[in-house]
């Protein structure tokens, strides 16, 4: 299976919250559309200061991360964050990479989006079992 990308919307969760209390309007919500490498071997959404940048989202904390080199290195974690796909969206913490690196969806925001990778077709795409609306599996 080769790399896939999909193309998702993120939006400040805060400008959500400030406009549903009508301290700002609604065409005041900061998003952006990005195309992000799909990776169910990660576990958060990273993005890149340029995206943090744009989206002017708040630092929450500092993580430890592995990168794919095996190399450790300190990251900032922001948010709260909405991530949109198709009919489906989910709100998560970010990891701030370096630079204009790479953004990556990884397995909790796939796994809360009901989403799947189809690897024949190599694209990210709403799972068919529930096409109308995220499932959840609390067992």
């Amino acid at each position: 299976m080769g790399l896939v990308h999909a193309e998702i919307e993120l939006v400040s969760s805060d400008d959500i919250a400030f406009a549903s209390k009508g301290i700002i309007s609604k065409d005041q919500i900061k998003k952006m559309t990005v195309t992000a490498l799909v990776d169910s071997g990660a576990y958060m959404l990273a993005i890149n200061e340029t995206v943090k940048a744009q989206l002017d989202l708040r630092f929450i904390d500092e993580q430890i991360a592995e990168l794919a080199d095996g190399s450790k290195v300190k990251l900032e974690i922001v948010g709260p964050v909405e991530v949109r796909f198709g009919n489906r969206s989910t709100t998560c913490r970010a990891v701030v990479l370096p630079g204009d690196a790479e953004i990556l969806l990884g397995a909790i925001p796939m796994e809360d989006m009901d989403v799947i990778i189809h690897p024949r077709e190599q694209k990210m795409m709403v799972n068919p079992k529930s096409p109308n609306y995220a499932q959840k599996s609390l067992k």
